[in-house]
């Protein structure tokens, strides 16, 4: 298990904390600070034991150079006022103007350091550019589970020169993931959807041999069935995909997990807002008509079953939930899933960009155990792949002082 903020005396020592400032950002303000706001319990903790906090973050892309329009700056000002305390900001996160405003620190201080991502040394994981960041701080901790994925300077490099801990909201993230797939509950249920199957093969290949149901929808469905023979009509599918699907349907059978797939589908001759469409069974699709949705047949049969799981990880929304009325199925499972929850019933753990948005338009995203906002990394987590800004925060902190 990972080192946490338990484990560490931070009073009076600077703390090099790798956060995830990359938000959503419109005409230089802030538009979605829900990163901000769940960043900020392990903020203040520091800050409030005494730490200079010292904030690390990448932000978009600027491929190793200096761009404006992708500094930290305005974000940090955001930072302050989730924070409701000042925010000092350095215009480098490295060498004397880095050090200068770390120097300027008193304690319960917080600093944010500008992109890391300006220089090349960070996503090249250079170990002279990691040196350089930890020589600002005495103890790393790293609270970006939505970066640890990359084995980066700021994520994983530091972790090999200071003290390396979990954040909360890190320590969060494992403790649901463990939750989810470590020592779950039995029985397990995954729910996998999305388009292609292409994007998900080592998810799906990963979780036929750890759960005991998976559910397969969206348009990954449709490659299934048609894997099966069955004619899904002009429904977005991968026909190259078909012997793999087989094989996950072979592999799953062999090591018990019972596979899910639709046995109605909601279907229409096009795809926009409001076009009409007719729920059919999935062997009576028609020829000039593509299945958008997973049928409610469907969605009422898990639902009937919902009383013998213990644990339900979800991945990807039932249908093209973007466009009503593709969105009903999976609002009505959302529903189902967080009653059980609340009732204490089922462990549920989400994640995943599309599932989130899927959840909080469906206005039960808070009735979840566990809603992962680190896309990326919770996929790979799922797909059973190491995370080396996980692995970083596992070492023993005897020898480090």
């Amino acid at each position: 298990m990972s080192n946490t903020l338990d484990d560490v005396k931070v009073q009076g020592r600077r703390v090099l904390l790798r956060a995830d400032l990359n938000v959503p950002v419109h005409e230089g303000k802030v538009s979605d600070l829900t990163r901000l706001e769940r960043l900020a319990p392990t903020i203040r903790e520091l800050s409030e034991k005494g730490a200079k906090v010292i904030v690390l973050s990448h932000f978009d892309r600027p491929k190793g150079k200096r761009v404006e329009s992708m500094s930290l700056k305005p974000i940090a000002e955001a930072l302050a006022q989730v924070l409701g305390k000042p925010v000092a900001f350095a215009e480098d996160c490295v060498g004397p103007v880095a050090e200068a405003a770390v120097a300027k620190l008193h304690d319960g201080d917080v600093l944010v350091l500008e992109n890391t991502r300006f220089h090349p040394g960070e996503e090249e994981n250079s170990p002279e550019f990691a040196a350089a960041l930890a020589k600002l701080g005495d103890i790393f901790v790293n609270d970006a589970f939505s970066a640890a994925h990359r084995a980066h300077a700021s994520t994983e490099g530091v972790a090999h020169h200071l003290p390396a801990f979990a954040g909360r909201l890190m320590q969060a993230e494992l403790h649901a993931l463990e939750q989810a797939l470590g020592h779950p509950q039995r029985p397990v249920a995954a729910i996998v959807a999305g388009s292609k199957v292409s994007t998900k093969l080592d998810l799906l290949n990963n979780l036929v041999a750890k759960v005991d149901i998976l559910v397969i929808g969206g348009a990954m469905a449709n490659t299934f069935l048609a894997a099966q023979g069955v004619n899904v009509g002009k429904s977005l599918q991968e026909p190259d995909l078909h012997e793999t699907a087989r094989k996950i349907m072979q592999t799953a059978a062999a090591k018990g997990c019972e596979i899910i797939l639709p046995q109605d589908v909601v279907v229409a001759e096009k795809f926009e807002a409001n076009a009409p469409t007719q729920v059919v069974k999935v062997d009576a699709i028609p020829h000039n008509a593509m299945a958008l949705d997973v049928g409610p047949a469907t969605v009422a049969a898990f639902i009937h079953r919902l009383p013998e799981i213990k644990t339900i990880i979800w991945n990807g929304p039932l249908g093209a939930f973007e466009t009503k009325p593709f969105d009903a199925s999976t609002n009505v499972l959302a529903e189902a899933i967080a009653l059980a929850t609340k009732e204490g019933k089922i462990v549920s753990v989400g994640g995943g960009g599309d599932t989130v948005s899927a959840l909080k338009l469906a206005g039960y995203h808070q009735h979840m155990t566990y809603l992962s906002s680190a896309g990326g990394a919770f996929l790979e987590w799922m797909e059973g792949k190491v995370l080396p800004g996980v692995i970083a925060l596992s070492k023993d902190l005897s020898n480090m002082g």
